[in-house]
């Protein structure tokens, strides 16, 4: 089974050339690229809880700690916390 990259599990549009960049710009985690890989994800895809400036819930989100609760609560990041089990990345190392 191919693993999932948040913008294509969650549908926003929001990656390079997607249907709501004009109206909502590229999401940072979709060009993330120092995140590359990590959880097994494209650019930030599967990381996107510790990438700054992500759009969720109807608005932009700052740092991880800011949106920490919000991430952990998310179908998308308990979705890659299973999908990894003992290899799962919180943070990027």
């Amino acid at each position: 089974m191919a693993k999932l990259n948040c913008w294509e599990f969650k549908n926003c549009g929001r990656q390079p050339g997607g249907a709501k960049v004009e109206e909502l710009g590229v999401c940072p985690a979709t060009v993330d690229s120092s995140s590359d890989g990590l959880n097994g994800g494209k650019n930030g895809g599967r990381i996107c809880w510790a990438v700054s400036g992500t759009f969720c819930n109807g608005e932009v989100q700052g740092t991880f700690a800011e949106k920490r609760m919000s991430c952990m609560n998310c179908d998308f990041f308990r979705k890659v916390k299973l999908e990894e089990g003992q290899n799962f990345l919180l943070l990027p190392g």
